[in-house]
């Protein structure tokens, strides 16, 4: 490597427009946002934020279909061996995901719009990727820590 080549390379480590890359796992969920929100913008779907960070937790893409807020959870597998993308989203995910959306709602002040959750589901093989988009994937379940 040239020192030319070296520096470019460190210049573009540090420009502030470049979103880090990150490997394994972490950069496997990262691609896997980036192939949903692709695949939700050709079905439709108008992205409004992407990793909106509450303390209850993490909503990978909140966007708008129709007139309705859809709160997203990305799940993805590189095979199948260890069951469907979408069975990983467990009760315990969904309580978290459904309070980060009410603190969205709270911070964003849009009141009571009609809300849904959905799961973007992608399962890579050999033979190619597979998304599937699970619309009204749970209702917000009760969570158990609060009075109803």
């Amino acid at each position: 490597m040239t020192p030319r080549v070296l520096v470019e390379r460190i210049l573009q480590a540090f420009r502030p427009d470049r979103k880090p890359a990150y490997r394994g796992q972490r950069g496997a969920g990262q691609r896997w946002e980036a192939l949903a929100a692709k695949h939700l913008r050709r079905e439709g779907y108008a992205l409004k934020e992407r990793n909106f960070r509450a303390r209850a937790g993490e909503i990978d893409l909140i966007a708008e279909e129709k007139g309705v807020l859809c709160f997203i959870e990305v799940k993805g597998r590189r095979a199948a061996g260890f069951g469907a993308p979408a069975e990983a989203v467990t009760l315990e995910k969904q309580r978290r995901i459904a309070r980060a959306a009410e603190e969205y709602l709270a911070v964003k002040r849009l009141g009571s719009p009609r809300c849904r959750f959905d799961v973007v589901a992608i399962l890579e093989s050999e033979s190619g990727t597979e998304i599937t988009i699970l619309r009204d994937a749970f209702e917000q379940p009760a969570d158990p820590g609060r009075p109803r």
